[in-house]
């Protein structure tokens, strides 16, 4: 059973103001036809043991605790810039 017409492909295409061949609209409606077939046998999946998860693996979070700590001289941080001009980095001027 179709779960999506031409018709709705066309109206959807109308409000997102895209313009398909007849051809087209007839391959996408076969093609979203399936996706929606797909997704109605994934929702009839029995989950109802399963915990919910943000994530597949299991992962933790990875931060480390915000410590206050010195910070870079300004002459340690400009050390490496390639161009250097009062005090800051020198860039090229953007139009």
């Amino acid at each position: 059973m179709k779960k999506i017409s031409k018709q709705d492909v066309e109206h959807v295409a109308r409000l997102a103001e895209l313009q398909f061949r007849d051809q087209e609209a007839e391959k996408f409606t076969q093609q979203l036809d399936k996706i929606l077939d797909h997704v109605a046998k994934i929702s009839s999946a029995d989950t109802e043991d399963i915990k919910p998860t943000s994530h597949v693996l299991d992962i933790q979070n990875v931060y480390r605790e915000d410590e206050p700590r010195e910070s870079l001289s300004q002459k340690e941080a400009l050390k490496n810039g390639p161009d250097i001009m009062d005090n800051g980095f020198k860039v090229p001027k953007i139009d």
